[in-house]
């Protein structure tokens, strides 16, 4: 089973290329899923045919759909909101106010999310392919289950889960309730384990050769490795071809410059993201499936889309640098590999037993290991791609946990 989730800023062509590749493993012998979570739900477009949130067959192993958020919020979301709200009446919280607290930030994309997840467990398609909404709300998307993990847990820590009787509401209401809230908990684990699955599911991200397109693709690279997510490539959609020698006037004077920078813009993402995959800019939109399957050819060739290839290092090591790992002599480093930090803002912060990593907008909750719980930060540097955190003992703990 693979799941392979397209992403990108904006109008550089991600949902004809999640389409183009859809159809491209669907004639393959591989049955295919391509599903929408942007809002904008443009894949019927790039399919020509009409969809809704039941994936539909379009032809042999080829079926097609896109997630509806708002169904979603007024189905099993709407159920578990009631049985918030109980839990909340039971210990006295004003209605007005349990109908605030019971918002929880992120709600649509969680749903689509798990949606997908779904579609993907549900043991029917040999891969999913996901169009998913521009970079922005994607990073969004993607971090929500741990996000909203780490949310849970504080609002409704699961030690207060079992103490139903000291909440004062009625037994049979507050199992409900505990139930639902387990519910979500291994929803949000699901979520997790499928995104972080290194070898079945990766994100793929598409651009345009402009500078501007490429920054924010190396920043979304960063912040996917903050997260710990795959990235498996890089596609570069619209590239022009290099003028004939013999072309003159002021025509080829434009194509000259505009192959020249796009080139340059490529030669800097092959230098800092590895290889990347180009498409050629099409006289005509590829609108349709024998359109797509036409552009999923000149990209993939005889290549099998979804290969999974050699995977990067574990974006987080904890190494033993000095002494046996017991004695208040040792040291420890904490390596995050994150490509791309050097070039923007980086924040690093003790948090208790957490390690809180900013990079440009995108923030991370690092849950410490054991070990390093009983340390404290001495130093921190960038080594290369990696953000290495050094800890020593602390002497006030290191004997007493």
């Amino acid at each position: 089973m693979r799941v392979v989730l397209f992403t990108g800023k904006g109008g550089v062509g991600k949902t004809t290329l999640a389409a183009a590749t859809a159809v491209r493993l669907a004639r393959s012998g591989r049955k295919t899923l391509v599903v929408s979570t942007d809002p904008a739900h443009s894949l019927g477009d790039a399919l020509d045919t009409a969809l809704d949130a039941d994936p539909r067959e379009l032809e042999h192993g080829l079926f097609a759909g896109h997630v509806d958020t708002r169904v979603l919020l007024d189905g099993a979301w709407a159920d578990l909101q009631d049985h918030l709200r109980t839990l909340l009446a039971g210990i006295g919280v004003d209605d007005l106010v349990a109908d605030e607290l019971t918002v929880l930030p992120g709600v649509e994309d969680l749903l689509a999310l798990a949606e997908v997840h779904r579609l993907a467990a549900s043991g029917l398609w040999d891969v999913v392919v996901v169009d998913c909404g521009p970079t922005a709300e994607t990073l969004r998307l993607l971090g929500l289950p741990e996000a909203l993990s780490g949310y849970l847990d504080r609002l409704f820590p699961k030690h207060r889960r079992v103490l139903a009787g000291l909440a004062g509401a009625d037994r049979e209401g507050w199992e409900r309730t505990v139930d639902a809230l387990d519910g979500l908990a291994a929803q949000l684990e699901g979520l997790r384990a499928m995104l972080g699955d290194r070898e079945h599911t990766s994100i793929r991200l598409v651009l345009t050769p402009e500078r501007v397109v490429a920054a924010e693709t190396a920043r979304t690279v960063t912040a996917l490795a903050l997260h710990d997510l795959r990235v498996d490539g890089l596609v570069v959609n619209r590239m022009v071809p290099a003028p004939p020698p013999s072309l003159r006037g002021p025509t080829a004077r434009w194509l000259r410059e505009r192959w020249t920078e796009q080139q340059t813009v490529l030669a800097e993402l092959t230098g800092s993201s590895g290889p990347a995959q180009t498409v050629p800019y099409t006289a005509a939109e590829p609108v349709g499936v024998e359109a797509l399957a036409a552009l999923a050819e000149s990209l993939y060739g005889s290549a099998d889309p979804v290969a999974v290839g050699p995977d990067a290092p574990p974006a987080l090591r904890v190494e033993r640098t000095r002494g046996d790992g017991t004695d208040p002599d040792s040291e420890f480093e904490l390596a995050l590999r994150l490509p791309g930090a050097a070039s923007g803002p980086l924040d690093l912060t003790r948090v208790g037993d957490e390690l809180v990593v900013t990079v440009g907008g995108t923030r991370r909750r690092i849950s410490l290991p054991a070990v390093l719980r009983r340390c404290e930060v001495t130093a921190a540097r960038l080594q290369g791609e990696d953000l290495v955190v050094t800890f020593v003992p602390d002497p006030a703990v290191w004997m007493s946990r």
